[in-house]
């Protein structure tokens, strides 16, 4: 992968120069693992020290590294029997989401995920992962298939956000997402959604209510982009990296404040350094899941999802004079972000 991010450039030079001496090495016969292996060591250092601070910027550019693995990379090494399906019975397909029947490990699932593209030929094609109307409809076809015959549902998400076009709202975009939203709250089968890369606004929320909700180490989940949200706040995208502080949209923000399950880490250096691992790491976790709800009966697996999500978002109403958890909003704080009250 050609795609370098700026804070990772001194190690990917340092990682050539170790490559130089190792074909320098193959071609002469010279002995140079001294000075490789020290070079190594030092390479070793400086990842640790890169990935050991990493801002809430820079792990949104991770998030969106396009030598992440997607939901198709997921499917092709953690599953066997794959079947793509297509079409939301309305005429329409949306190629920014992928749907199908397959068996992972021995489980036989439903599998939904938004699907990127690594240039830009396959981003035209898959509309850069953001889906049109058509897309969560054919998502919530599917996924209304796998609770008819009892397939656990596994969903994928990696979206900037759902696609904000004039036709795509002339078709219904935002009744295509409540309704997804709506109906996943009542399937009677085991729901586990997974964050891989970007977790965008509604375009994330549609195929996003689960039992377990799982994300990347490097992953993002938010409301809104940290650029959309500076072009509100302060009329400058350029203020993303301000913004993105500001949201608690990384995996150990959204793990402290409930909103996730689980943190699944990464390889070393983040998922596009070694996506089998990461894959791998992925496809234990689903498992682990998958094995622990699937001894839920269908009711117990509705109510534990709706009681997942209706403990979300808790107003403390009595204030004292302590600060709150970091996952409770007082009613103070609460009429300051709506402006209630003056």
């Amino acid at each position: 992968m050609d795609f370098v991010l700026e804070f990772e450039r001194p190690l990917i030079q340092l990682e050539k120069r170790i490559g130089g001496l190792r074909q320098i090495e193959r071609d002469s016969g010279a002995d140079l693992s001294g000075a490789i292996e020290q070079l190594q060591h030092q390479a070793d250092r400086l990842q640790r020290q890169i990935f050991a601070s990493l801002t809430p910027w820079q792990r949104t550019l991770l998030s969106r590294h396009p030598g992440r693995p997607f939901t198709l990379d997921y499917v092709d090494q953690l599953c066997t029997d794959w079947t793509e399906l297509h079409g939301d019975r309305a005429g329409h397909d949306d190629d920014a989401i992928v749907c199908g029947l397959a068996r992972l490990r021995g489980h036989r699932v439903c599998i939904i995920g938004h699907q990127k593209g690594r240039n830009t030929r396959e981003n035209l094609y898959r509309n850069f992962g953001m889906p049109r109307p058509e897309g969560y409809r054919k998502a919530l076809r599917i996924m209304r298939l796998a609770d008819r015959f009892g397939l656990p549902i596994l969903t994928f998400i990696d979206t900037p956000g759902a696609f904000p076009g004039i036709d795509a709202e002339k078709r219904g975009q935002a009744e295509a997402i409540a309704r997804n939203i709506m109906e996943m709250a009542t399937f009677r089968v085991p729901v586990i959604c997974t964050v891989i890369g970007e977790g965008g606004s509604g375009g994330a929320l549609a195929i996003g209510v689960g039992n377990r909700i799982l994300m990347l180490e490097n992953a993002i989940y938010s409301v809104i982009s940290p650029e959309g949200c500076a072009a509100i706040l302060w009329r400058d995208r350029a203020e993303g990296a301000r913004a993105a502080a500001a949201l608690r949209i990384t995996a150990m923000d959204c793990h402290q404040l409930g909103v996730v399950d689980q943190i699944v880490p990464e390889p070393p250096g983040g998922a596009h350094r070694d996506p089998a691992a990461a894959i791998d790491a992925l496809g234990a976790a689903l498992c682990q899941h998958l094995d622990d709800l699937c001894a839920l009966g269908p009711d117990q697996l509705r109510e534990d999802r709706y009681q997942r999500f209706r403990g979300l978002g808790a107003v403390q109403e009595d204030l004292d004079q302590q600060a709150p958890p970091d996952n409770v909003l007082t009613l103070d704080h609460r009429r300051a972000a709506t402006g209630d009250g003056d």
